[in-house]
């Protein structure tokens, strides 16, 4: 298996989707700013848009692969059986659900908002919102089974491409809106929706090659299904551990005006990298790493589970450094017209650059898990998650007062850290993880990369200074320039150094 190639493709269509992501972000920040409509729609998209993350950035992909790939490996009707099975305790799940939250939205929004209760214009906008945006959750979460189908036979161009409806459809929702005067933040949401329907016909179409499903709506919970459904719950919480915290962010920051915006901007810049150096290689790795050690291969696995956190660290680390150093310069260049003003770049930047500082760790979390649930334990990752929502929680309130919504970016940084800490030890005590001596000869030549590059950066935003100022209007075209010049050179150092190579990347 060739990490890095399918990491590759992966990688790519998740890139145009978020680079999408980014022209939506720009176009909301533009017609909405940081507003009580903004907040209203970002609440609102919160709830069903966690779950699109949780399911779609791999935590279904944890709990389904290694029982799918278990079943297929006995034979292929045993397979056909079990996702069958699974399929459809999953829709009737998920309709079950999607009706309850529909019924008793109030509720849900003032857990997921409690500072919008003193505020009626606010709170009734995100209700309505919320009614609106929800069944995206039905939709989502069968186009992750779908996905996790594709990806257990190595097939990652499709399910990495179909998030890319949902960024087209709200951009297109924006420009109509803005063309014939209409309500930006209702069409938003009914453009949430709609995508995901086209999202599942997508993976539908995409994954008949390899899966027909047989709906019958019979409730059959055999003994494998049900391990599944017992493995899935406590795998949303621990392989989505980073999404949890961001959602418990967002109810914190709710009692600070305008809070949940500068969250969401900053978190929607760090998660592009999440979702190269974290889900794409723990995504990519996870179908082989569960074959490997089904099949009784440690030696292999091992392997791949190192080379998995090297490929983790390399495309990481320098997103970590560049976010710190040029947070305010980043967001200034993304968001920076329109109704969102400079005070709301310099309160963005901040929350971005201690969001920085937990950048690799948010990406090792999602890759450690993994390691864990290639062996069907849920239950250590299950407790990691709960010390790191934990203490996440406990610092945010703590200091919430005294530094206001600062604090969570600075929780969630140091939590996940120290969840990360915890799974080192206990992946070691375990015996189900230990270093290869060729992973720390490279992260030294990561590290020396990275010094060269973060070198480089620095010196050239201080050359431009005057070109990235809030004022000028072409400042996203020298961050493009920059961040280009910044990554050529730390890919070139790496590759000259001899990390950044695709023979280094093959696992046995």
């Amino acid at each position: 298996m060739n990490l890095l190639s399918s990491t590759s493709v992966f990688s790519f269509y998740t890139l145009v989707s978020r680079v999408l992501g980014y022209l939506r972000d720009i176009l909301i920040a533009v017609f909405l700013g940081a507003s009580i409509y903004a907040d209203a729609f970002f609440v609102a998209f919160r709830l069903p848009n966690t779950f699109r993350r949780l399911f779609a950035e791999g935590v279904f992909n944890a709990a389904f692969i290694p029982s799918y790939t278990g079943a297929k490996l006995k034979n292929k009707s045993e397979g056909k059986k079990f996702a069958d099975d699974v399929l459809n305790l999953l829709v009737i799940v998920l309709l079950v659900i999607v009706f309850l939250v529909e019924i008793f939205t109030p509720a849900v929004v003032y857990i997921i908002a409690p500072g919008f209760i003193d505020e009626n214009i606010k709170f009734d906008l995100a209700v309505a919102l919320t009614r609106i945006t929800f069944p995206f959750l039905f939709f989502v979460s069968l186009s992750s089974f779908f996905s996790g189908i594709l990806n257990s036979h190595n097939k990652f161009a499709a399910a990495a491409a179909a998030p890319i409806i949902l960024n087209i459809f709200l951009i297109l929702s924006l420009i109509t809106s803005s063309f014939f005067n209409l309500n930006f933040e209702v069409n938003l949401s009914y453009a949430v929706s709609l995508a995901g329907f086209f999202q599942l016909l997508f993976l539908i179409f995409f994954t008949k090659h390899y899966y027909k499903p047989s709906i019958n709506f019979k409730i059959k919970i055999s003994t494998k299904v049900k391990f599944f459904f017992k493995k899935l719950l406590p795998s949303i919480f621990s392989s989505g551990v980073t999404q949890i915290n961001i959602l418990v962010g967002t109810i914190i920051a709710s009692f600070e005006a305008s809070a949940i915006s500068y969250l969401y901007y900053a978190d929607r810049i760090y998660q592009i990298n999440l979702a190269i150096a974290g889900i794409a290689v723990g995504t990519v790795a996870l179908p082989e790493l569960s074959k490997k050690i089904k099949i009784g291969n440690i030696a292999s696995a091992m392997n791949i589970q190192n080379k998995s956190l090297e490929l983790c660290l390399l495309f990481s680390l320098p997103a970590c450094f560049g976010l710190i150093i040029a947070s305010e310069e980043v967001v200034s260049a993304l968001f920076g017209y329109g109704l969102f003003t400079e005070t709301n770049v310099i309160l963005t930047a901040t929350a971005l650059k201690y969001f920085g500082f937990g950048v690799p760790a948010f990406a090792l979390i999602k890759v450690l898990s993994n390691f864990l649930f290639a062996r069907d334990n849920t239950k250590v990752p299950f407790y990691i998650s709960a010390v790191v929502v934990f203490l996440n929680i406990s610092i945010s309130l703590i200091y919430f007062k005294d530094l206001g919504f600062v604090i969570i970016p600075i929780a969630t940084s140091i939590s996940t850290w120290i969840g990360v800490t915890i799974y080192l030890v206990l992946l070691t005590k375990y015996k189900y993880f230990s270093f290869e001596s060729a992973f720390f000869i490279n992260l030294i030549k990561i590290v020396i990369s990275l010094v060269i590059m973060t070198v480089a950066l620095y010196f050239s935003i201080n050359f431009f200074e005057d070109k990235l100022i809030y004022s000028n209007y072409y400042k996203s075209f020298y961050l493009i320039m920059l961040v280009v010049f910044a990554a050529g050179i730390y890919l070139l150092s790496a590759r000259s150094l001899g990390v950044f190579k695709i023979k280094n990347f093959i696992t046995n």
